[in-house]
């Protein structure tokens, strides 16, 4: 009997929660030993670790072999089991028409050896298909109820790699990341950027679990978690509590999501580099200054043109401007209508809340209506009748609920003499987004073109707070 030229050895295994892939290696070496007793000559090994067979996803190793014997490049294969090789019918007949058309002839198991060659071979290997997605089919029925019903009971699903804050179990806290934690959820709703974040934590040393620097979107996942405020998720939806202690509470964790949500409407993207950027009117022609850098200094100015459509008769230097504002700002927070509004918070924060969740509602209603559409349940009409009023509520609680939140970014500052003393410190998003809690609009007046020193009475401050 002839023996192939050049076989393919395939591996796979479906979970591999360590990552050692000890399982797909012993699979590999009992292929070898029976390669060796056979005297077939092995081209490749390939090796599909931690990927299922019935779940559907793409297997790249095995559409490669696939390719491979189609071509000729591979003329045999050797599997440790059939299960190995497919759990799916409809995918073990695709299997047998390469083999077919590419005219494969040798095809051998580690474990009971069925023989594709012969009718009754191939009944064998369709029955034992059959029976192996049959297994399949009811582990993922056990799997997905003990899931639930782990999340039912508030406990952690399991993971290769800890959550931030937690120890292996996913339960234990790490105080010195709760801490961490804690401080980063208060700084985003104060206003500073993921970005400014990151690089914080990578000038202190402080690693992912990962053990590499933190980046924006693994920083977001991490804050917007509801895991951090003691919620246990399962396929998206909060269920409950969850076993483990919160590291913040669910009113920290509503305003988290609605400034990601406020930030993904605005656009913002690009780091700031101008304190008052958004704030500076032109008293001219009343149109938004624009910040603008020449080689030796930083300027805010009306531009003219079919974007900006300003007058462009009005520059103003940025850091004389700069500083005279946060003067102003920091002597208005001792005021008493400041004190006030900083006294009222805890009223705030419970409508804060209670907005929070309406809004999440609504959302979700989106989302519904949206798959809806996606399996044509419904058409575009009515999808698009039942959608505008729901996107007419949404805008109008993102509305409310950032009026009710500006005052985060005063949280824990105390005095303006404190602040004062501690502004250095505060990085620009930090800055601008307390003026911005205090400031409504800056009005500039015309000046003399061309000076590097401000006058004070070109400055009209409306006031916020």
């Amino acid at each position: 009997m002839s023996t192939p030229r050049s076989a393919a050895i395939y591996a796979r295994i479906s979970s591999d929660q360590a990552g050692e892939g000890l399982g797909v290696r012993r699979q590999v070496e009992d292929c070898r030993k029976l390669a060796a007793n056979l005297g077939w000559d092995v081209g490749q090994e390939y090796v599909d670790n931690d990927l299922s067979a019935y779940s559907g996803k793409p297997r790249p190793e095995y559409l490669r072999m696939l390719a491979d014997l189609a071509s000729g490049v591979r003329d045999g294969v050797l599997v440790y089991h059939l299960d190995r090789l497919t759990r799916r019918p409809r995918e073990l007949e695709d299997f047998l028409e390469v083999l077919d058309a590419a005219r494969v002839r040798h095809v051998r198991f580690v474990a009971r050896d069925a023989d594709l060659g012969s009718g009754d071979g191939l009944l064998v290997a369709r029955i034992m298909g059959a029976v192996a997605a049959q297994e399949s089919a009811a582990k993922s029925r056990r799997v997905k109820r003990k899931m639930l019903q782990n999340a039912e009971l508030g406990l952690p699903h399991g993971r290769s790699r800890r959550p931030f804050g937690f120890d292996d179990d996913a339960i234990t806290h790490r105080p010195d990341e709760v801490a961490i934690i804690r401080e980063l959820a208060e700084r985003f709703v104060a206003g500073e950027s993921l970005r400014s974040m990151c690089t914080d934590l990578d000038d202190r040393g402080i690693r992912s679990v990962k053990g590499v620097p933190w980046q924006t979107h693994s920083l977001r996942q991490v804050l917007s978690n509801p895991r951090i405020a003691g919620l246990r998720r399962h396929n998206g939806q909060i269920i409950g509590k969850a076993a483990w202690e919160p590291i913040i509470d669910e009113d920290l964790h509503r305003r988290v999501l609605a400034t990601i949500d406020s930030r993904k409407v605005s656009g913002r993207r690009t780091p700031r580099t101008y304190l008052l950027s958004g704030l500076l009117q032109c008293g001219k022609c009343g149109r938004t200054l624009y910040s603008s850098r020449r080689v030796d200094s930083r300027r805010y100015v009306c531009l003219s043109g079919p974007d900006h459509r300003g007058c462009g008769a009005l520059t103003v230097v940025a850091p004389p401007l700069e500083q005279l504002v946060t003067d102003y700002a920091l002597f208005r927070l001792d005021s008493p209508a400041v004190a006030d509004a900083i006294a009222g918070r805890g009223n705030a924060d419970a409508e804060a809340s209670a907005l929070a969740a309406e809004l999440a509602d609504e959302r979700e209603t989106l989302d519904y209506l949206a798959e809806q559409f996606g399996t044509r349940r419904i058409d575009r009409r009515q999808w698009e009748k039942a959608r505008v009023p729901v996107e007419g509520r949404v805008q109008t609680l993102e509305r409310r609920l950032a009026q009710i939140t500006r005052t985060d970014a005063l949280t824990g500052l105390g005095s303006g003499e404190t602040l004062r003393r501690n502004w250095s410190a505060l990085n620009l998003d930090r800055q601008a987004a307390i003026l911005r809690t205090l400031v409504a609009s800056i009005t500039i007046a015309p000046g003399t073109r061309g000076a590097q020193a401000l006058d004070p009475d070109r400055v009209q401050v409306s006031w916020r707070l």
